[in-house]
């Protein structure tokens, strides 16, 4: 019965496959013993009837009958599970409990409450569980990891082969699978429910098998209580792919983990594998190769570095020699128990060679021991107030530093935290981060000779905390304070963000940053620059944008040193410089939700390289590694050892604290980059961290000062926009000026998540400052607001951002900035003639934007634009002809359904439907230029293209562009964001009062952020036309010429482009069609015969990224920006990239170097298609809007429009973080959310695929004798109007478009 339900299903699906019988048992033959009975299989389902299963669950089960004797047990909502019968069925007469989810993620009953805790309490009773497909998902609802969660999605169309790579390739899950190179195939593609381990982890349970990336990790075994659960995941369990070329391996393995799950004898003992070299090789007996070859590098090293003093080096080299040839005899005939004290007499070499490094000159190492059950760790969202105060029995401890017993210094009173600690040059006193009795974090000097503690005096308001502190080389002292008054927007404002100050030696105390989020881990580099980590999120993924920062000691000069727009690492906590080394940097690499704190030791040195992996000299240990840069929120959550407090000798050796593996404890080891460990010290029950040589050490030189801490600008001088990869492709001459925009950051207790600003961005409130000029050379000299986070947005002359600065940039008091250009590397030296045309004057002020600097609020500064030329016509009230109407009018927020705190007028959500921004989270990559364009936004194009004759005001662009480019914020004040919220209004008003007082003190600047302004007054224009002549166009055509008939039997001509590629292209006849339309937009009209006077080849499809990286192979289409937040690479958007994809981002310019290159190559004349030749062709003889029919066709099989997938929210995580807001024609569904493969759809009579929708595409000609040219077809994103046979649009034809491509045509 089931069978026959599941193919009709399948048949239907957006995921259909040709189905065939089923054929298991042939493939099973050998699975298990004859003489053994059958697996007993509880094969549960959520739904509440077989007839409600789906067709992958449908298809699971059927397989589950043949792999063992299974049950179909229905969930009775109780907690209860019945057979078919309808009897209640206990688990406890089955061997293994198997859920599988296939079709949907979708939480489904079983996701929690008491169906989960029967299943729980089977496997705690000693029972075996899989989960499968999306059911790995219930990971989160098991309680198997404190950190970890799964990473869910829905798989909507492309699929490619699944394999696996075995971790634990002796576990009997992998008995008799057939393997090709490590690698064993499981599916084609995977069923649409797919869930693994993308957002990190496991940290709990064994991984037995990884996918080939190495990062989702979906194949885990955990023990719950007596039993065990496994997790089956990603795109492997595919049971409903009949024709899955890889279908014996599948079916094998599950079987396996049903058998091996029903047979608790066999069991393997869970094991959390560790990279730590004395277990990092279980397998290998007494000692491994790579630890031989570590050691004799260490020592050679040595001697080579330090020939006077390291004076043992070939007796440890002959005594390793004749260790290593009595361990590989004793190898070959003996077991492990022999090799046992081969073992013992290597690590006491590796000791002595290594502990006699010259480089450890000290005595004693001074460290802080804390409970091993609670080492004080913050998370990596949280600062020291986000942890409690007490409760760590920690004491500050001197260590020998080639080990044996530590020695008492210090013991706070009342059980306090102590932490952070920073020794002064001279060896003699520390400073300490420690609560007070209240639990108000301080900072006090420790003076090692007296043993006594006294308390710096720095902001000591009651409800102002400071930590982390680090002596200058001049005995001024940088801290970390709260006292900026902000919450971490992520969490609500719970955390309380703290930023830099500098306290004089005077007793002065100076704010040197003003960022968003925290700033941790200040220390000094070997330049006398100050080096800190800055967390920072403007429009970008938060959980992977702490950036390495550093500046002058005085907050001048404020620059990236590691870590820009990179997704890896999410983290670099406690970065040191290397001594005696320019740049380089040890540094521990973590993620966002992980491990708190701690991660991987790398070796970084920013000389190679800023971004991602690209200066990365090491992992520790990895020696001879190369390093790939994964995009994963749980960076280091399945990963060991980990480090925290890394301590650089020099760029070779390293003092650390060390957790080996996950049963370790922290102890203080000597490490390198050949990947030895020594262990100096541990003890049971405790954790020794902050490993520092007690010794003085040089100090850094001492810069001066270049700010004035009693001025309230700076100078910032540019020296030309055009340089650097941030406007690559612009053309000289288009920037004009540059928009300055502030930030309004949250306060303490609201924040972005939940308490929107704008409907899916911006994080902050954004203020509007001003513009000031850029010269024709592109160079710039202006004054800006001192101690104000800015960015700077490059205009055009039309007052449009051609680029986006998602982050920002503060100039201290005073202080002149320089910078080359946009995104430009630094260092980079300006290749010039002569001065800039901005340096020869004085530096420009700031062009107030329409009244003074302010939060951009959308009521007053867009809304009066609506009310001056919108409300006439769009009020909400209905067409005289019944057509619907939108309701632009003046009206109170109100609240938007979502899962989050959401506000905002109907006029907002109306107009925020038609114009494309960089959403809450854009890519952490650097955006192309003018990827974000104004002109990308329907709202422009209706409006800039004629729209019922209304003509806007160059204030009223001016006001409409500039709220597209600040991310179309709603609320300008934060008391505005929460006034609906009477106890966040509260805190509002109060952190607003309290910023505004501790940022003059400390600062000297005075400035309201939360003052509302008058809104914009704007004069109404005359009437440009009444409700008759505003009704909606009809786009009706009626054909006066007689259609072309389609040719007959037309060849498909094929022409090679290299690589096995070819491109096709169809035969087009002469003749002649009514070109455009009478009632269509007004650059549509007039509708006027045209001839095609000559044949033409023209594309069958639009031309593709295969075909394209043929001329260029390094091009990216890159994403679609996806929804709500980024914690993998899956939510980082929709894939442009795929080969089979039309190529998207590029430009009229490079459509045309395309077809030039194909000239060349081919010898025939190949160009871009003119407007006539694309309409005649799209038309194909057609005489209706589209060539498949009327606006209200069923485009479904005909065309990639904006349908209702692409009208749904996609965010599985949090399914209502949305509403659905796009424009769509919500009654049709093409099934794709963006750019489908090319050919997906029916082509029209003349045999021309994707002419409607999917890409729009470049014509060669120009749009009204300009610059720009014109683009054909529409795209994913708009509606079938906006992709008719007659719609143009058109864009500068340097600008690449993230939904333009081509098509080409070729001379006859």
């Amino acid at each position: 019965m089931l069978l026959n339900m599941i193919k009709p299903m399948l048949s239907h699906s957006r995921n259909a496959r040709q189905f065939i019988p089923f054929v298991y048992v042939f493939m099973l033959a050998g699975l298990a013993s004859h003489a053994a009975p059958p697996v007993k299989i509880a094969f549960l389902a959520a739904e509440p009837s077989p007839e409600a299963m789906g067709p992958h669950n449908i298809a699971a089960w059927e397989a589950a009958k043949t792999l063992g004797d299974a049950a179909l047990l229905t969930y009775d909502g109780t907690g209860g599970f019945v057979d078919n019968t309808g009897v209640l069925c206990p688990l406890s007469k089955f061997d293994v409990v198997w859920h599988h989810q296939g079709d949907s993620i979708d939480r489904t009953p079983l996701h929690g409450g008491p169906g989960l805790q029967a299943i729980r309490a089977f496997a705690q009773e000693g029972g075996g569980v899989l989960f499968s497909g999306g059911a790995v998902g219930m990971m989160d609802y098991c309680g198997l990891e404190p950190h970890v969660r799964s990473q869910r999605h829905q798989l909507e169309h492309h699929r490619d082969p699944a394999f696996l790579v075995p971790e634990m390739p002796s576990h009997p899950a992998f008995t008799g699978l057939t393997e090709t190179n490590g690698r064993i195939g499981l599916s084609n593609g995977g069923c649409p429910a797919v869930a693994d381990f993308y957002w990190g982890g496991p940290a709990e349970g064994m991984v037995l098998g990884n996918t080939p990336a190495g990062v989702e990790r979906p194949l885990v075994e955990y023990a719950v209580g007596s039993g065990r659960m496994i997790f089956f995941g990603w795109r492997w369990p595919d049971y409903a792919d009949l024709e899955n070329t890889y279908r014996a391996n599948l079916l094998r393995l599950t079987a396996n983990l049903l058998v091996y799950l029903g047979d608790k004898q066999h069991w393997r003992p869970i094991v959390i594998p560790t990279k730590y070299p004395p277990a990092a090789f279980p397998d290998e007996p007494g000692i491994a190769t790579p630890r031989w070859r570590a050691l004799r590098m260490a020592i050679e090293d040595l001697s080579q570095s330090f020939p006077g003093t390291y004076i043992n080096g070939s007796a440890y080299l002959s005594e390793l020699d004749t260790l290593q040839a009595e361990h590989d005899r004793l190898a070959q005939d003996s077991g492990k128990e022999a090799l046992a004290p081969v073992v013992a007499r290597f690590e006491a070499l590796q000791r002595r060679a290594l502990l006699a490094n010259p480089l450890v000159d000290f005595e004693r190492l001074l460290v802080i021991r804390r409970r091993a059950d609670n080492p004080g760790l913050p998370m990596n969202y949280h600062g020291n107030t986000d942890i409690a105060p007490t409760g760590y029995d920690n004491t500050l401890e001197s260590l020998p530093a080639t080990g044996g017993q530590p020695e008492l210094l210090f013991r706070p009173e009342g059980d306090r935290f102590i932490g952070d600690m920073d020794l002064h040059y001279d060896g003699e006193k520390l400073l300490l981060s420690m609560p007070d009795a209240e639990g108000r974090w301080g900072i006090a000097e420790f003076d090692l000779t007296s043993r006594t503690l006294a308390p710096l005096p720095l902001i000591d308001d009651p409800d102002v905390h400071n930590y982390d502190a680090c002596y200058l080389s001049d005995e001024r002292i940088v801290f970390t304070s709260t006292a900026p008054f902000i919450g971490v927007p992520c969490v609500g404002g719970r955390s309380k963000v703290a930023n830099l100050y500098l306290l004089e030696r005077n007793g002065r105390i100076r704010r040197l940053t003003n960022d968003q989020d925290h700033n941790w881990c200040p220390t000094v580099l070997n330049n006398g620059r100050l080096l800190y980590l800055r967390w920072e999120y403007a429009d970008i993924a938060h959980a992977f944008t702490r950036i390495l920062f550093h500046s002058g000691p005085d907050g001048s000069g404020q620059m990236e040193y590691y870590g820009s727009n990179s997704f890896w690492p999410a983290s670099l906590f406690y970065a040191r410089p290397v001594p005696n080394h320019p740049t380089k940097i040890i540094a521990v690499a973590g993620g966002h939700h992980d491990a708190p704190r701690q991660g991987e030791l790398i070796l970084l040195d920013p000389a190679l390289g800023r971004s991602e992996a690209d200066g990365v000299v090491q992992r520790i240990p990895g020696y001879g590694e190369k390093v790939e840069p994964v995009i994963l929120d749980g960076l280091v959550s399945a990963t060991w050892p980990r480090f925290l407090h890394p301590y650089p000798l020099n760029d070779t050796y390293f003092i650390v604290s060390c957790k080996p593996s996950r049963s370790s404890l922290w102890g203080i080891y000597l490490v390198d980059t050949f990947d030895n460990f020594v262990l100096i010290h541990e003890e049971p029950g405790w954790a020794f961290l902050e490993p520092v040589p007690w010794r003085k050490t040089p100090r850094p030189p001492i810069l001066p000062d270049k700010t004035d801490p009693d001025d309230t600008e700076a100078v910032v001088m540019l020296t030309d926009v055009y340089r650097g990869p941030g406007l690559a492709g612009v053309p000289r001459g288009t920037v004009k000026s540059l928009r300055l925009v502030g930030y309004t950051y949250t306060f303490h207790g609201m924040g972005c998540e939940p308490d929107r600003v704008g409907l899916d961005g911006p994080w902050d409130v954004k203020r509007i400052i001003g513009t000031v000029p850029v010269e024709e050379d592109g160079s710039a000299n202006f004054r800006m607001p001192a101690c104000t986070p800015i960015s700077l947005q490059p205009l055009d002359g039309e007052g449009k951002a051609v680029a986006l600065m998602r982050s920002w940039l503060t100039a201290a008091p005073g202080e002149t900035l320089s910078c080359t250009g946009c995104h430009e590397p630094q260092n980079t030296l300006g290749e010039f003639d002569g001065a800039r045309e901005a340096f020869r004057r004085e530096p420009s002020a700031v062009k107030p934007w329409y009244g003074p600097a302010r939060g951009f609020s959308f009521e007053r500064e867009v809304q009066p634009v609506l009310d001056a030329w919108c409300v006439d016509c769009h009020d909400g009230k209905a067409f005289k002809n019944g057509a619907a109407n939108i309701d632009l009018t003046a009206r109170p927020a109100e609240r938007i359904p979502s899962a989050f705190q959401m506000h905002f007028s109907p006029s907002y959500m109306e107009l925020r439907r038609w114009v494309h921004t960089p959403t809450l989270e854009s890519d952490a990559h650097l955006l192309p230029p003018r990827d974000f364009h104004a002109d990308t936004s329907t709202l422009v194009q209706l409006l800039r293209d004629g729209h019922y004759g209304v003509t806007l005001s160059e204030e009223a662009w001016d006001r409409l562009i500039t709220w597209i480019d600040l991310n179309a914020p709603f609320h300008g004040t934060w008391q505005e964001v929460v006034a609906s919220d009477p106890v966040k209004l509260a805190a509002a008003k109060q952190g607003a009062e309290r910023r505004r007082e501790l940022h003059h003190r400390y600062a000297g600047i005075d400035v309201d952020e939360e003052a509302i302004h008058p809104a914009a007054t704007l004069e109404a224009p005359p009437a440009a036309g009444n409700r008759e002549s505003c009704m909606p166009l009809g786009f009706n055509e009626s054909m006066c010429v007689s259609p072309t008939e389609p040719p007959a039997g037309a060849p498909v001509v094929r022409v090679d482009l290299g690589n096995g590629v070819d491109l096709e292209l169809t035969h087009v006849e002469p003749g002649e069609f009514l070109m455009g339309a009478d009632r269509g937009y007004p650059n549509e009209r007039p509708a006027r015969i045209v001839s095609i006077d000559t044949p033409f080849l023209i594309g069958r499809f639009e031309v593709t990224n295969r075909q394209y990286r043929c001329f260029d192979p390094g091009h990216d289409s890159g994403l679609e920006t996806g929804e709500a937040y980024q914690f993998g690479d899956d939510e980082r958007g929709f894939d442009l990239n795929r080969p089979e994809q039309p190529v998207v981002r590029v430009s009229w310019e490079q459509a045309t170097a395309f077809c030039a290159w194909l000239t060349e190559k081919t010898g025939r004349h190949f160009s871009l298609p003119t407007e006539a030749q694309w309409e005649y062709a799209c038309r194909a003889g057609t005489t209706t809007p589209l060539w498949y029919g009327t606006l209200d066709s069923d485009f479904s099989a005909c065309a990639n429009f904006s349908d209702v997938t692409h009208h749904t929210v996609y965010y599985p995580h949090v399914p209502d973080a949305l509403p659905p807001w796009r424009p769509a024609d919500t009654r049709y569904d093409d099934t794709w959310r963006v750019a489908s493969p090319v050919g997906s759809f029916t082509p029209n009579p003349w045999g021309l695929h994707d002419m409607h929708g999917n890409v729009a595409e470049w014509t060669s000609s120009a749009y009204e004798s300009g610059t720009r040219k014109v683009v054909r077809g529409g795209s994913w994103l708009d509606c079938p109007k906006r992709g008719r046979s007659a719609f143009r649009n058109h864009y500068e034809a340097s600008q690449a478009v993230h939904d333009v491509g081509f098509r080409v045509v070729c001379a006859l």
